[in-house]
């Protein structure tokens, strides 16, 4: 078969048009093979490190639905929490996810399912309707209690908690609905309660912000813009503790959104179409209750002898009061890492990270990063696999390695997470699933 020229020149764009075609599939493949490689790498290397277990709520991939679109990818807002491994979407850095739930608005194919724990590490949550209305009818939860620590969100289930204890029907001659807590939930439900002119009371047993409060100075604490009652969109993209909390005072004092602060509930007991809610300095008759109080609960104490003395703490406040001290601080997640790195960049201090475990598989990576960072200059000794035996005026000893080691020490952060109040919640009739990878 033969063609003329004026032929082969129609031919031509169709030709270039197929040869444009390969190029960019080339372009792609390319791409592909490149994000595969990185994504695979990552995974490998958070899983010789022990760092497999997401701290909460994170995705699941159903790899029959995965089509490889990548959006759940690119929409994560906290970077490459998820990776394309042969054309499908996986979790490769377990420990950093923190549960935006980005990744699964954002798949096509709904391939994702948000849960709570895995097969190898359970979580305890209690039991909440979709309206965050628990099995005790009137007593509602929201934040981090019910499995959402992620500020942002926790602010969002304080606005929609509030507006289903406005459909509740349990009034009573006191009040609407006392909300215990005053965090990023608390806080966004006590303003709803404002709004909608419910008569509430809000205790708070520490200061605004709750466990955001404490955490270490100039921390970034929210990256998406949020709604606050009585205040509208708030578009800040990125913003620190410092500046999260002088921006909520200022709503306090703007709004005149009332808490009592420095008051903490010790009991709770049904009263006919309503609760009795007693406080170290009030006890108040509710129509409902809304928890929004923290996870932490009770500091977890290591039980070592000098563990009572005044110089032992278990948060950080503030960096600078550690100047030309010797510091012990004691745990592997975020909060101890942090401390330690913040203390160690302060002038004149020794300071000693101890943790029981051999990594820090709880930890981001970035505060991995600083503490190594920080060791590599001799600024802060890591000591793994070691635990604190006895606490004393000036000395700490410490089992490392089979060894005991003394130091000198003038302060000790003990940063070992908290108490589930478990036995509060039950106590009041709550009940608490033990999630072992579910929703």
């Amino acid at each position: 078969m033969s063609f003329s020229l004026h032929e082969l020149i129609d031919q031509l764009p169709y030709a270039a048009y197929a040869v444009s075609l390969v190029a960019v599939f080339v372009i792609y493949l390319r791409r592909q093979k490149k994000k595969h490689k990185r994504s695979l790498s990552t995974l490998q290397k958070a899983t010789e490190a022990g760092l497999t277990e997401p701290p909460s709520l994170h995705p699941v991939i159903d790899p029959n639905r995965c089509l490889g679109a990548g959006s759940c990818v690119d929409a994560c807002p906290e970077g490459d929490i998820l990776g394309m491994i042969h054309g499908k979407a996986e979790l490769i850095e377990p420990t950093h996810c923190i549960g935006h739930g980005a990744c699964k608005t954002a798949c096509p194919h709904d391939a994702i399912t948000l849960v709570f724990g895995t097969e190898k590490r359970g979580i305890d949550i209690p039991f909440v309707s979709p309206s965050f209305e628990t099995n005790v009818p009137g007593i509602f939860i929201a934040g981090e209690l019910g499995g959402m620590g992620l500020i942002r969100n926790a602010i969002e289930q304080g606005r929609q908690a509030m507006e289903a204890v406005r459909q509740y029907k349990g009034k009573v001659s006191g009040h609407d609905v006392v909300i215990v807590g005053a965090g990023p939930a608390g806080f966004s439900a006590s303003l709803g309660a404002m709004q909608h002119k419910l008569r509430y009371v809000t205790v708070e047993q520490d200061s605004l912000g709750g466990t955001v409060s404490h955490y270490p100075r100039g921390k970034i604490v929210m990256t998406q813009p949020v709604t606050l009652p009585m205040v509208g969109k708030v578009k800040t993209r990125e913003t620190t503790k410092e500046a999260l909390l002088g921006f909520w005072q200022g709503v306090e004092k703007k709004t005149g959104v009332k808490i009592n602060y420095k008051e903490r509930v010790e009991e709770v007991t049904k009263n006919g179409n309503g609760f009795v809610v007693k406080t170290t300095r009030k006890t108040y008759e509710t129509g409902a209750i809304l928890l929004t109080i923290g996870r932490r609960g009770t500091p977890r104490k290591l039980g070592v002898p000098g563990e009572e003395l005044s110089k032992v703490v278990y948060r950080l406040i503030d960096p600078a009061q550690y100047r030309n001290q010797h510091v012990l601080v004691v745990g592997g997640g975020d909060a101890a890492l942090e401390a330690a790195h913040s203390i160690a960049d302060e002038p004149g201090t020794t300071v000693t990270l101890s943790y029981r475990s051999d990594s820090f598989s709880r930890a981001k990576l970035k505060n991995r990063q600083k503490v190594e960072e920080r060791q590599a200059a001799n600024r802060l000794r890591v000591m793994l696999s070691s635990n604190v035996k006895t606490i004393t005026e000036k000395k700490v000893l410490i089992e490392h390695e089979g060894n005991s080691v003394e130091i000198p020490n003038d302060g000790v952060i003990i940063c070992a997470g908290g108490v589930l109040p478990t036995p509060f919640l039950k106590k009041i009739g709550i009940e608490v699933e033990t999630k072992h990878g579910t929703a």
